[in-house]
């Protein structure tokens, strides 16, 4: 690619409230590591999304997340970079915002930006809120992937629609089917904080990669990465079974 290879953190003031950002950091450094020019860019809110090569959206609250998208939609940067190619990274309430609709506090739908095909509603009961581990099938040779989830809605996927993977432990979209996230060309959509790719950054260097012209990334050593996503792995894993184990206890 001609240039520094620029990544964009889309609206910190609006969608900055679970440290999503750092999702950008990571993407720009496990570049610059490997020798690669990069340019992290906080692209506020208050100023036109500029040119990127990746967008990395978070979560934020009902108020800040309707703004968001309004902004996003009117801007038209962010579907006409997709449509170029861009990466996108999508979590929480910016996976909902690059759907068709996504509900505002009071359930009412506000327009998304359309990246991916599924829409949001408000969902019944208790939020989903917990540690989350998903079996990915949208991508090819990824591990299991750990992360945090925080959100009263519910994501339904139309058919044709790819999910990032399946929930084994955790809730995940909540469309009563076990997918979690949603994927179509360059675009990846998720409920996992975490950040998500400094849990995961076997999924960093897939987007990476396809920001470099699927150019093959050198290895990076990743051992205390790993460690931590391991711990991850291993802890939720054994809640979850001593939580089964006391429900199906408790049938008896």
């Amino acid at each position: 690619m001609k240039g520094a290879l620029r990544v964009a953190v889309v609206y910190p003031d609006l969608l900055g409230t679970y440290g999503d950002g750092g999702n950008g950091a990571i993407l720009a450094r496990r570049a610059q590591w490997r020798g690669f020019e990069a340019e992290l860019v906080q692209a506020v809110s208050d100023d036109p999304l500029p040119e990127a090569d990746i967008y990395c959206l978070g979560g934020g609250e009902d108020g800040p997340q309707v703004r968001a998208a309004r902004s996003l939609v009117d801007d038209g940067t962010l579907a006409r970079r997709a449509g170029a190619g861009a990466v996108v990274l999508a979590v929480c309430a910016g996976f909902q915002i690059v759907g068709r609709s996504f509900p505002g506090a009071e359930g009412e739908p506000h327009e998304g930006v359309g990246l991916l095909a599924m829409e949001t509603v408000k969902g019944e009961g208790p939020r989903a809120v917990g540690e989350v581990l998903v079996d990915v099938t949208g991508l090819h040779d990824l591990p299991v992937l750990t992360g945090f989830e925080n959100h009263g809605g519910r994501t339904r996927l139309d058919d044709g629609t790819t999910p990032l993977g399946h929930v084994t432990v955790g809730v995940g979209n909540g469309g009563g089917d076990g997918s979690e996230g949603a994927l179509h060309g360059r675009v990846v959509g998720t409920y996992l904080h975490g950040p998500v790719l400094a849990r995961n950054p076997a999924l960093a260097d897939v987007l990476l990669s396809w920001a470099l012209g699927g150019a093959s990334l050198a290895p990076l050593d990743d051992a205390a990465a790993e460690r931590l996503r391991d711990e991850r792995v291993s802890a939720v894993s054994r809640r979850h079974r001593r939580g089964l184990h006391r429900r199906t206890g408790s049938d008896r």
